[in-house]
């Protein structure tokens, strides 16, 4: 099983001196989960997040700039928020410099405040994000690119350089519904679920994106699992370690999730959230992972710390993944 690291880039209160110590953070458990075998470092997006969030594209570069070999990727960049010829550039000049690490992940967006600071609306949220993606696709793998869009348009456009990877980065998608299932399978090589998507309805969600035709194109059908994770010597110590952090992240998402259909998932008890996670002993966690791969996951993302975890705790969990993946 493929394992990617989420990496935790929130602030805190206490300002900019915080911040850099937290890149150094960030740094530390990248490198390790390169030593230990994790596919990826992964990281997300966002915005009027009052303690501070690091913007997405510049953390990235800082991080593929401190490892050799991890793959580097986003779930998910906010595609409709972006110009797409500047985030096509920005993306490939990043795959160019990781040495043909990248995998560029998307989402939909949900935030109106995001929206509103971006100045876009978000009832086009959906044309701008296909928009988006189709400029981007074609600047990375055609010689010459002319497009009429309802948001942008080029004439004779090109990139120099290109995306090192040929024919170019795998895209993710992520979201929950079926329109979403549909466009991913038609634009994009992978499907990135949410961190509360129930283990219940994973096998329905996963045949019904593979049943859909792949575009033109595409890459191929990858499902990525996004999941709480966090591994110690026994359940109890997972549980104490992870329990309250996680609580007041989840706490916070009942207010940024207020517009979102699983807001109520984040008010859950521990027993739920134990249930579609990876969280316990080596030989649990072990076991959660198999689960996961007999359902058809092609790689799991795992989200170990939460604001507030003090990093001795992240480090030795990350080791503790290392070890299952390992053999």
């Amino acid at each position: 099983m493929r394992l990617g690291l989420y990496l935790n880039l929130y602030d805190s209160p206490e300002g900019s001196g915080a911040g850099r110590s937290l890149m150094s953070d960030a740094v530390e458990q990248a490198r390790l989960a390169e030593q230990v075998g994790f596919e990826w470092i992964v990281l997300g997006e966002r915005h009027l997040h009052r303690p501070g969030y690091h913007e997405i594209l510049t953390s990235l570069t800082w991080l593929a700039a401190h490892t050799d070999r991890i793959g580097i990727a986003t779930a998910g960049i906010v595609a409709p928020l972006y110009q797409p010829v500047v985030l096509a550039e920005t993306l490939a000049h990043l795959d160019v410099l990781s040495g043909g690490r990248l995998t560029a992940g998307f989402v939909l967006g949900y935030r109106p405040e995001e929206f509103a600071l971006y100045g876009v609306t978000q009832a086009e949220r959906v044309a701008r994000f296909e928009e988006c993606l189709t400029i981007l696709t074609r600047l990375w793998t055609e010689d010459e690119v002319s497009h009429d869009g309802k948001f942008t348009s080029i004439h004779e456009a090109f990139l120099s350089p290109r995306p090192l990877q040929n024919p170019r980065p795998r895209l993710w998608n992520g979201g929950r519904v079926s329109a979403m299932l549909e466009r991913t399978a038609r634009m994009c090589d992978g499907w990135t679920t949410s961190f509360n998507e129930l283990d219940a309805d994973l096998p329905a969600k996963i045949a019904e994106y593979r049943s859909y035709p792949r575009g033109e194109g595409t890459l191929g059908a990858e499902v990525i699992l996004c999941r709480e994770g966090f591994c110690a010597p026994t359940s109890q110590a997972a549980r104490q370690s992870l329990e309250a952090p996680l609580r007041d992240l989840y706490d916070a998402y009942t207010g940024w999730k207020r517009t979102s259909a699983d807001a109520s998932r984040y008010t859950q008890g521990w027993d739920d959230i134990a249930a579609r996670s990876v969280i316990g002993s080596p030989a649990e966690c072990a076991e959660r992972l198999q689960h996961y791969e007999e359902l058809g996951a092609d790689g799991i993302i795992l989200r170990i710390q939460p604001p507030g975890m003090p990093q001795a705790d992240v480090l030795k969990s990350i080791e503790a993944f290392g070890e299952i993946i390992r053999p």
